[in-house]
C-alpha cells in the first residue's frame, strides 16, 4: 500500500434496492472488516487519506433448489450486488473500481445432512461478509 495512505473514510453506500437498511447493514460490514484489519484507521472523509464509495445496485433472493420428494424449494441464494470505487485523495486518483462486484450465499430453509434451517437474514448476512472481504483484500492486498 502507498505509504501516504493511513486513513480511510466510508461514507454508508447509497441503496437502490427496496432491501430496507442493506446499505448500513453493508457499510457496517465493511468497516469491521477495516478495523480487524488495522491497515487503514478508520475517520471522518475531511481527514482521510483515503476513501471508499459504493452503491447497492442489486438485491435479489431467489430459489436454487428443489427438494426432490416434495417438490418444493429448499434451498435458496442471496445475491448482492455492489459498484465500488477507493481513491487516493492526497494525489486525487482512483485507485480501483468496480461497477459489477456481486456475491452470492445459499441457505437452506429445511434442515438437511450437514446444515441446520437458515432464514433468508442468514443469507444476506453471509453474502454482506463476503463483500466486506473482497473489498477488504482488493485495497490492502493488492499492493
Amino acid at each position: 500500500m502507498p505509504s501516504h495512505l493511513k486513513t480511510i473514510a466510508i461514507p454508508v453506500f447509497e441503496n437502490e434496492t427496496t432491501e430496507y437498511s442493506l446499505e448500513q447493514d453493508l457499510t457496517q460490514a465493511i468497516i469491521k472488516r477495516f478495523v480487524a484489519d488495522n491497515h487503514l484507521r478508520i475517520v471522518d472523509e475531511r481527514s482521510a487519506n483515503a476513501v471508499l464509495r459504493g452503491r447497492i445496485n442489486y438485491y435479489r433472493n431467489s430459489v436454487f433448489g428443489i427438494s426432490t420428494d416434495a417438490a418444493l424449494a429448499q434451498e435458496y441464494r442471496v445475491t448482492i450486488g455492489v459498484a465500488v470505487v477507493f481513491k487516493d485523495q492526497v494525489k486525487n486518483r482512483e485507485i480501483w473500481s468496480d461497477e459489477a462486484l456481486q456475491k452470492s450465499a445459499n441457505y437452506y430453509v429445511q434442515a438437511v445432512p450437514g446444515d441446520s434451517a437458515r432464514t433468508e437474514q442468514d443469507g444476506r448476512k453471509d453474502a454482506i461478509t463476503k463483500i466486506a472481504d473482497e473489498i477488504l483484500s482488493r485495497t490492502v492486498e493488492s499492493w
